[in-house]
């Protein structure tokens, strides 16, 4: 196994608004809710793939705040991304490892805004370190989460159904018809009565300077199987070249997950990357799509390898 070359500029990735592009009339409307007096420096935050306002606001009482915003006409996907995410945070306030949502807003704006935490995203390449630092958390976070607190999550059988016919939309890669046949089955492996993320990649992972660890994004939680967000965070670390097979018999979690199961996972997410990344360009997210060409690799060579496929 070696590492999957990229050139993604991880941290580097959004296409953003600055507060100065903000219009003036929310520029005054943020002020006022933030309570801090006028914000006298906006650092925009360069992760992710949305175009919306992303900025860490300092007000002039030295008040720090992290602030996202989307215009409901203009940007309307991210404004419904931040709808979405504005639900969830509400309805999982004091679960999960995440900042703290101190207001929402939902006019002809979609603003949010967070407590901000001094924190960092894990180091591109993945360092053992990092990673060993994340899985821990996502093992006490899952913990936390069993049983998913609240109700009417939606399984990740249910979210999840039409992602096997996905594999029909990718293009030159021969183990497609075999991959696809392992991805349907994916219901019957993937049970379980843990709230998940199902996101956790470099950029919604913020590690603070004590090690402890936030999950950003609580956009499309589903409820299934303890293991699959620590699976799904070795994507990344994989692709850049560390050996995460070995990781599999020492994890508490992942060693009790059946190696059809992990196989039906990678071989599910393989095929959903793979045929969002034949989508056209997003001009508004450059580098989307090759992320999520790269990641459909990473899974679909992971795959092959414990399958033994050549």
């Amino acid at each position: 196994m070696s590492a999957i070359p990229t050139t993604i500029p991880h941290g580097q990735t959004a296409r953003r608004l600055e507060w100065a592009h903000l219009p003036p009339f929310l520029r005054a409307a943020i002020e006022k809710r933030l309570g801090g007096g006028p914000v006298v420096d906006a650092e925009s935050q360069a992760a992710g793939y949305t175009p919306g306002f992303a900025s860490v606001l300092t007000c002039r009482d030295g008040s720090t705040h992290f602030v996202k915003a989307a215009s409901a006409k203009a940007q309307r996907a991210s404004a419904t991304v931040f709808r979405e995410e504005a639900a969830k945070l509400k309805k999982l306030a004091g679960w999960i490892p995440a900042p703290k949502l101190e207001w929402f807003d939902d006019g002809e704006w979609v603003v949010m805004a967070f407590e901000h935490v001094e924190a960092r995203l894990p180091a591109r390449p993945w360092t053992p370190e990092d990673l060993e630092t994340v899985s821990g958390a996502l093992i006490d976070a899952a913990g936390q989460l069993t049983p998913a607190p609240g109700i009417g999550w939606p399984t990740f059988a249910e979210e999840y159904a039409a992602y096997p016919e996905l594999w029909e939309r990718t293009v030159g890669y021969p183990d497609a018809e075999r991959a696809a046949e392992i991805a349907a089955g994916f219901a019957e492996h993937t049970a379980g009565e843990t709230l998940l993320h199902l996101d956790v990649r470099d950029d919604t992972i913020r590690i603070r300077p004590d090690g402890s660890v936030l999950l950003v994004e609580w956009t499309w939680p589903v409820v299934g199987a303890e293991w699959i967000d620590s699976l799904m965070l070795l994507v990344g670390p994989r692709g850049d070249g560390l050996d995460v097979e070995s990781l599999l018999s020492a994890h508490p979690l992942l060693s009790q997950a059946a190696p059809e199961a992990i196989d039906s996972v990678l071989a599910l997410f393989a095929g959903y990357f793979l045929a969002a990344a034949e989508q056209p360009l997003k001009t508004t997210s450059p580098h989307l799509r090759r992320m999520q060409r790269w990641q459909g690799e990473v899974c679909l060579d992971w795959l092959s390898e414990r399958r033994g496929w050549e």
